[in-house]
């Protein structure tokens, strides 16, 4: 595929975007492969499938912390990238590049020593049982031999896309989804290693989507390469990468708690069985929501650039367009998961007694899902747009406030039990939601009136 580049600073807004989101969104539905086709085939594994599904899900918590680093740096670096070129300062935008490249590496390095030392305690910690604790702690123990590999590919990424190519981006993506589904029936089924070849596969399969990312980037084709001259971390670029990118951490890292609390409040009300239901709705809830991050992953880059050009006639557009779109979409897909529940659950797993308990938890869960594409517009305009402090404040917001307590208090109000755990989040969508929404039309929209060009 030619590397095609798109100009930020030429055409429509709206075309601008599209070219941006449109690979985006299909690396996003591909990205999804890794850990949405392992789940479909450890759940169809004979006679275990059901546990090994569980045990898996008890493993997201920890991956959704390693992934949250990858957020932390790669979304805090790119838009500043993305900025320094609108100004053109192709200097800054390259250090920032370098700086971001080697708090992956020395973060991935720290993340898996840990990880291998303390995976046990933690994956109890986070819901596993003595019948389940044998599968998640396979799949872990596999995993965390590829976080180098993670942290380079999902956090170098979005420095091919703040560059314009999106195609390349995607391309990241897909090379990696497609060893990924050829090797997973092959390790699980044909060498019979179960949930170990499923792990395996996904490492083999990011390594492969990590080389792609380091050859591209220190190639020719890119107008930003990485070179080793900016590798050396400088403490203000640190600070400014660190500062932008925690919005995305904390997102990320709050999500990961909140699967902690659903799943050790899930064990406590209703065993094994609904902490599988929650791994197959948290499943279900990735699907639907990678469109969203797509368009909004588009959209950033676009109205970095444009912000950092002070072209704030086109950010405004950009933000009207993303705003439309994701309030359609998530309308669309709450009246589809309302329509066919079941077929969604059985995408991953077939039990009779999951399929019957999942559906009504189902209908809990999204309910009001339309409220979310609010939280991610106005967090997505947040962080294009450098501030991190209110991006940071609305990630934390949602989860930690809004979400865990619920979580925690909902199950015991008027016998609500596990209900009160899928309660929990279609709530925190209306209040934190609307929250983030309107503080960003309060506040971004009177600065950006101020055009000057």
């Amino acid at each position: 595929m030619k590397a095609h580049q798109t100009d930020f600073s030429q055409g429509s807004v709206y075309r601008n975007i599209i070219e941006v989101a449109l690979p985006m969104t299909l690396a996003q539905l591909l990205n999804l492969l890794y850990n949405i086709v392992d789940r479909m085939y450890i759940g169809r594994i004979p006679e275990v499938g059901k546990l090994a599904l569980t045990g898996v899900g008890v493993c997201f918590p920890m991956i959704t912390l390693i992934t949250a680093f990858t957020f932390l740096f790669g979304n805090g670096g790119s838009p500043l990238c993305a900025m320094e070129r609108g100004r053109g300062n192709e200097r800054e935008a390259r250090k920032l590049m370098g700086n971001t490249f080697s708090l992956l590496v020395l973060t991935g390095i720290v993340l898996m020593a840990v990880g291998w030392l303390f995976y046990k305690p933690v994956l109890y910690a986070f819901g596993a049982s003595e019948a389940t604790f044998p599968y998640a702690g396979e799949y872990i123990r596999v995993y965390l031999m590829g976080t180098l590999f993670v942290m380079i590919s999902l956090g170098m990424n979005p420095f091919i896309n703040c560059q314009g190519f999106g195609n390349v981006g995607m391309l990241t993506v897909l090379i990696g989804a497609a060893f990924n589904i050829v090797l997973d029936p092959f390790f699980i089924f044909g060498l019979q290693m179960g949930v170990r070849g499923a792990a395996l596969a996904t490492v083999l399969s990011q390594m492969v989507s990590a080389i792609w990312v380091l050859r591209f980037l220190t190639g020719k084709k890119a107008v930003l390469q990485l070179e080793k001259s900016a590798l050396k971390l400088e403490r203000i670029r640190v600070e400014k990468i660190i500062g932008l990118g925690m919005s995305s951490f904390v997102m990320s890292f709050t999500n990961s708690l909140v699967q902690v609390t659903c799943n050790s409040t899930l064990q406590a009300y209703g065993g094994d069985l609904y902490v599988g239901i929650m791994t197959v709705l948290n499943s279900v809830r990735e699907v639907f929501t990678m469109p969203v991050t797509g368009i909004t992953n588009g959209a950033s880059p676009v109205m970095s650039f444009n912000y950092g050009e002070r072209a704030y006639g086109k950010v405004r557009q950009a933000i009207r367009f993303l705003t439309a779109i994701c309030i359609v979409y998530t309308l669309l897909a709450w009246g589809i998961l309302s329509l066919r529940p079941e077929f969604f659950i059985r995408l991953f797993n077939t039990d009779a007694e999951l399929i019957a308990k999942g559906m009504p938890a189902l209908h809990i869960y999204f309910f009001g899902f339309c409220f979310m594409a609010l939280q991610f517009s106005g967090q997505s305009v947040f962080v294009a747009l450098g501030k991190a402090k209110r991006a940071t404040f609305f990630s934390l917001f949602r989860k930690a406030v809004i979400v865990t307590p619920l979580t925690i208090l909902l199950p015991k109000i008027g016998g609500l039990g596990v209900n009160g755990v899928f309660w929990a989040e279609p709530i925190s969508n209306l209040i934190g939601g609307c929250a983030c929404f309107i503080t960003m039309l309060l506040t971004v929209l009177p600065e950006l009136k101020k055009e000057t060009a």
